[in-house]
């Protein structure tokens, strides 16, 4: 399983399709790790309390460009709520608290990360952008 999720972070970080600055965001924000040097910006869209559109910019290390991109695909299109319900869900699994296996399935690709809850300097990788998102949505 470690192998697949390795090869999912990989294509992710690879991949760039949320790498994107967005024209006009509602929401911008910063993310910078200065043990690292990730330094990312999340931008939203959001519409009556949906999330048309998301993208981020800027430079780090592939678990965290990855863990970015996977969350964007996870929440484009959905609710604010819905957001702020897996956003939760994901900071309980890197924490190492239990979850069920309904919440574990909810966070799909973000299930990849969830060998950080045992490295804790790499956890402030993973969670960059989904802390981006958090304080995004309050």
């Amino acid at each position: 399983m470690n192998s697949i999720y390795s090869e999912l972070i990989l294509e992710h970080n690879k991949s760039k399709h949320n790498k994107r600055e967005l024209d006009h965001p509602d929401h911008v924000e910063r993310g910078h790790n200065p043990n690292c040097g990730d330094d990312l910006t999340l931008q939203l869209i959001v519409k009556d309390n949906i999330i048309v559109d998301a993208g981020y910019i800027g430079s780090g290390c592939a678990i965290s460009q990855a863990s970015m991109s996977i969350m964007i695909d996870m929440v484009k299109g959905e609710t604010v709520a819905f957001a702020k319900e897996k956003a939760d869900i994901f900071f309980r699994m890197i924490r190492g608290e239990s979850l069920t296996e309904e919440e574990l399935e909810s966070l799909e690709d973000a299930i990849a990360f969830e060998s950080l809850n045992r490295m804790p300097a790499r956890a402030k990788c993973g969670t960059l952008g989904w802390h981006c998102l958090e304080e995004s949505l309050k």
